[in-house]
C-alpha cells in the first residue's frame, strides 16, 4: 500500500504483513483507524479500516493461514525442544570413561651454552 505523509510529503510503502497484522488488531480491538509513522519524520498517519480492507480485500483468509502457519511453527518448536531435552538426559546417564593418563615426556636436554671466539 503506498502512502504519502500528511506532514512532510514523504512517500512510503505499508508491508502487506504489516497490513495484515494491523488489520487483525482493528478487528480484535474494534479500531477504525491504524497509525502509520512515517519513515522520515516519525510522525503517525491514521489509516482508516475501510481503506486498508479496500488494499487487502481476502485478509480474513490470509489471517487463517496466518494462525495455520503458527500454530505448525508452534509444534516444530515445541517438539524440537522434546528431542534436545532427550538427547542432554542421554548424554548425563552415558557414564564417561576415564582416560589412563601417560607419563609426561621426556624432558629436553639444555642447550649447551657455545664456546666464545677470542
Amino acid at each position: 500500500m503506498n502512502l504519502r505523509c500528511i506532514y512532510c510529503q514523504t512517500p512510503f510503502t505499508l508491508p502487506r504483513a504489516e497490513m495484515l497484522s494491523a488489520i487483525i488488531t482493528m478487528n480484535e480491538k474494534q479500531q477504525s483507524h491504524y497509525d502509520s509513522h512515517c519513515p522520515r519524520c516519525r510522525r503517525a498517519n491514521s489509516i482508516s479500516r475501510q481503506r486498508m480492507e479496500l488494499f487487502f480485500p481476502n485478509w480474513q483468509d490470509a489471517a487463517k493461514e496466518l494462525a495455520v502457519a503458527a500454530k505448525k511453527e508452534e509444534q516444530a518448536a515445541a517438539a524440537l525442544l522434546k528431542s534436545e531435552t532427550a538427547k542432554k538426559v542421554v548424554k548425563k546417564s552415558v557414564v564417561k570413561k576415564t582416560v589412563e593418563k601417560t607419563e609426561p615426556a621426556a624432558k629436553k636436554p639444555a642447550a649447551e651454552p657455545k664456546a666464545r671466539k677470542k
